[in-house]
């Protein structure tokens, strides 16, 4: 497995929770079966696209190797092979970098990522993100992480080519989506020192205010942040009419918050599970078969797809209670 940059190109997070770098360093990376398929679908996305520009490649062999993969990297081979294509419209000879190592360490302490696609075309420099994810459709504009890969590009052609925009794409085929946005090298230049930058500085140091958000979702430490938990008590604390004496307003608010409450909870519930399972801890007032009336665990089956999809792997390792 290749190393990690503490403060990763998927930066949603650390740039809007800047301390939750250095906490994450605290846990381990229990992965998860889908990041795992999405490596795999890098790598035969890569050999696919190697190919087809007459570059040399070995297969890659993968478990999760399935006719869906193969429509959605011969999709994504397409796709490049037709940006490749109108570039040509404007330039005789465009570049094109494939699993490109991108460094923005200039700007952001021990920063690098690795961009999935990089077509440069005289004035213009396109960044194409991959994402074999079926879950959310992810939107390219304001997109973080596609702005530190445009970054890194940038270090690598800016005394090269006189480049003067930068287009973000993210394809997205299992979702038949594909999120196109469009910026100039001065847009790019503003943001990094307004906002990336002094957002860098804290989350390298460890930090700022921890402030739960969407972004909490793929945190190592989400499980037992105080901050998110304290969020969510606070909303679980409101206090309730019948739903019918709520008007149409109050009934919206909840419905926004219910989700995300929702969620939480089974990020809890399923990290409970797991330490129960497979570390003997006990949970006042809770155990795996017999606990107190109103909450058991004893759908076992269910139990174990909540904590694998939580990512915790090895779930029966010690055995069950």
């Amino acid at each position: 497995m290749g190393k990690h940059a503490l403060l990763s190109a998927s930066s949603k997070r650390w740039l809007n929770c800047t301390p939750s770098a250095r906490l994450e360093t605290q846990f381990s990376d229990a992965g998860s079966i889908y990041a795992a398929e999405g490596t795999a679908a890098h790598a035969l996305a890569e050999h696919k696209l190697k190919r087809m520009m007459k570059r040399r490649s070995k297969r890659p062999v993968s478990d999760y190797d399935c006719d869906e993969m193969e429509e959605c990297t011969d999709d994504y081979v397409s796709f490049i092979m037709e940006q490749v294509q109108e570039a040509k419209k404007s330039c005789a000879d465009p570049v094109v970098l494939i699993e490109q190592h991108l460094d923005y360490s200039r700007f952001v302490e021990g920063g690098f990522g690795t961009g999935d696609c990089l077509i440069v075309a005289d004035v213009t420099l396109t960044v194409v993100d991959f994402k074999y994810g079926k879950g959310v459709a992810v939107d390219a504009q304001q997109n973080p992480q596609m702005l530190l890969y445009a970054l890194g590009a940038m270090e690598l052609f800016d005394v090269i080519y006189d480049i003067e925009r930068v287009r973000m794409v993210i394809f997205q085929p299992r979702l038949e989506s594909v999120s196109i946005w469009e910026i100039s090298i001065r847009e790019l230049d503003t943001w990094v020192q307004e906002e990336l930058v002094p957002k860098a500085k804290l989350a390298a140091r460890g930090e700022g205010s921890f402030i739960p958000g969407d972004w909490c979702r793929f945190c190592k430490a989400r499980n037992g942040c105080r901050a998110r938990a304290e969020r969510f008590l606070k909303l679980a604390q409101m206090e309730f009419q019948p739903p019918a004496l709520l008007t149409e307003e109050e009934i919206a608010e909840v419905l926004l918050v219910a989700d995300e409450l929702a969620k939480w909870a089974a990020d809890v519930y399923a990290f409970a599970t797991d330490e129960a399972i497979t570390r003997g801890k006990q949970w006042t007032g809770f155990k795996l078969v017999e606990g107190r009336s109103n909450r058991k665990y004893t759908d076992e089956e269910l139990v174990a797809e909540a904590v694998k999809a939580a990512g915790y792997k090895d779930i029966y390792k010690y055995g069950r209670a």
